[in-house]
């Protein structure tokens, strides 16, 4: 199945934010090595505190949002479920043209609600 433009835009627009949130990822992740130096100051508390700090909001936020998207699309299932390709079976039993891949589709979809739920819950 060929992609159409507006998905193609939608996808490339979050493939550009998931590659600014993996930015932000690698500077707390150099933020957090600069920690030490507050230890090695005699700060060890401080270094303490703030990672702490750090891990607790960022699990805070990720949550939040996994949370948000998770009930978002389990909502949206079951109108994305009567989204499945109409018409004729190419086969008997098979179903009609891009029937199976909608449904790997939508069972990847499930599949990926199904972890969100696991590391929220």
């Amino acid at each position: 199945m060929t992609e159409t433009e507006p998905a193609r835009e939608h996808r490339q627009a979050i493939a550009r934010h998931l590659a600014e949130l993996h930015r932000l990822h690698l500077a707390l992740a150099a933020d957090s090595r600069r920690l030490k130096a507050l230890h090695l100051d005699g700060h060890g508390q401080a270094e303490i505190e703030i990672a702490a700090e750090m891990l607790e909001q960022y699990m805070a936020a990720t949550g939040a949002f996994l949370e948000n998207m998770r009930g978002r699309f389990e909502a949206r299932l079951p109108t994305l479920r009567r989204a499945e390709p109409r018409g004729s079976e190419v086969a008997p039993g098979q179903g009609a043209q891009g029937h199976g891949p909608f449904w790997y589709a939508f069972s990847r979809l499930c599949a990926a609600l199904r972890q969100a739920e696991r590391r929220v819950g």
